[in-house]
């Protein structure tokens, strides 16, 4: 390995060095993780660009990254890619199985540069399976994990969750869990390794306590049937006069009395464990809900332990007083944006820089990393604003 300056960071990966191959989705925020917490992230991005098609400025999972533009159909492109790996600790890609062994860039040919490189790999169906050369997305992935299933009303079809549940919590987390245990494993012992992180697995693994509750039958196999996916009255959410919502999670005995009582249906205080009055209980709330705006209702339970929020938007949550104050969301270049998490009391973190912009840093990278090969074709670097 190298001993080349990694420029100076913030957080507890600081001195940790991430090549990132450039893709959309769950590879690119796996990699913003581990850039937030302080690892140099270098993405590889190609000629052309190949990210969100929104401006590139706007794309705050490249924040905390430096870009460099590599053509890897080039005759010497996949060599700047294996010089990058051999002085990397991690590197992460999310091509289709087989792509990154034909373009020379696979695990053997980096770990033959770099046997204690952990090569971190992003898919939805995995890198073996019937499915593994299918094309895919966050909604088909889901849907065959039984998730995508639990979620939403049992008379309608079932609610997408954007494609938070999939992409980012099935796959973009465990992809850093598994390259964050590779490299620990890595320091031990001086062995690589490569991680095969499915979406389909990382969601799967997500409803383990559903499944646990399934086989002890306290869980129905259908939606809108349960305590925790909108079947419980005083778990879901509900409309309130100026067409918002509420979002009640009043489960435990204590939470549910004081919800109740601030709802102003305390006659209703013996419902909770009789199902029967369940039909009864959820349209007494919605009736009760519905004569207040989002704004009342919120006063109303201010300062209560019922567990009773308004539901916010997007544009909203950064202006709750509570967010506000640990400072959940920041700005940075006029762009509002969540800040790193989690928080660390020795190593604080940060969003340090904007979005890289494709082949921005390739001098400074060329520099820090002692690949000077990347400065070749520096036409290369001029990727779309």
């Amino acid at each position: 390995m190298t001993t080349a300056k990694t420029p100076p960071g913030q957080g507890p990966l600081t001195g940790v060095r991430v090549v990132e191959l450039a893709g959309i989705g769950p590879g690119p925020f796996a990699a913003m993780i581990l850039a937030d917490l302080g690892a140099d992230v270098v993405r590889v991005d190609r000629p052309g660009g190949a990210g969100l098609a929104i401006d590139t400025a706007y794309d705050v999972t490249n924040r905390n990254k430096r870009s460099v533009v590599v053509d890897l159909k080039s005759a010497d492109g996949p060599a700047r890619v294996l010089d990058l790996a051999e002085r990397a600790d991690i590197l992460v890609e999310g091509y289709r199985p087989g792509v990154a062994e034909r373009l020379g860039v696979g695990p053997e040919a980096c770990h033959a540069r770099n046997p204690g490189l952990v090569y971190g790999r992003m898919t939805g169906w995995g890198q073996d399976g019937p499915l593994a050369q299918r094309a895919g997305h966050d909604v088909a992935y889901i849907a065959l994990t039984g998730t995508l299933g639990m979620i939403g009303d049992p008379d309608r079809p079932p609610a997408v969750p954007a494609n938070l549940l999939g992409d980012y919590a099935g796959g973009s987390l465990y992809l850093v869990i598994g390259v964050l245990a590779a490299l620990h494993h890595a320091r031990a012992t001086g062995t690589g390794q490569v991680v095969d992180a499915a979406i389909v697995d990382g969601t799967a693994h997500l409803s383990a306590m559903i499944h646990g509750m399934l086989a002890a039958g306290s869980w129905h196999d259908r939606r809108g049937a349960n305590l925790l996916d909108g079947g419980c009255p005083y778990y879901g959410t509900y409309e309130t006069s100026d067409g918002k919502y509420m979002a009640v999670g009043s489960l435990e005995p204590q939470f549910y009395e004081e919800f109740v009582t601030l709802l102003g249906l305390p006659e209703h205080s013996g419902a909770r464990r009789d199902w029967a009055r369940w039909g009864e209980l959820r349209e007494a709330v919605a009736a009760r809900f519905a004569t207040r705006t989002r704004e009342e209702w919120t006063t109303v339970f201010e300062g209560s332990d019922a567990c009773v929020a308004p539901v916010l938007s997007l544009r909203e949550a950064p202006h709750h007083p509570h967010l506000a104050a640990r400072r959940t969301f920041t700005d940075q270049g006029g762009i509002t944006q969540p800040a790193p998490a989690p928080r660390f009391s020795a190593t604080p973190t940060a969003v340090r820089t904007g979005p890289a912009r494709p082949g921005a840093d390739t001098a400074a990278v060329a520099h820090d990393w002692d690949v000077p090969d990347l400065l070749k074709d520096q036409d290369l670097t001029k990727g779309p604003e």
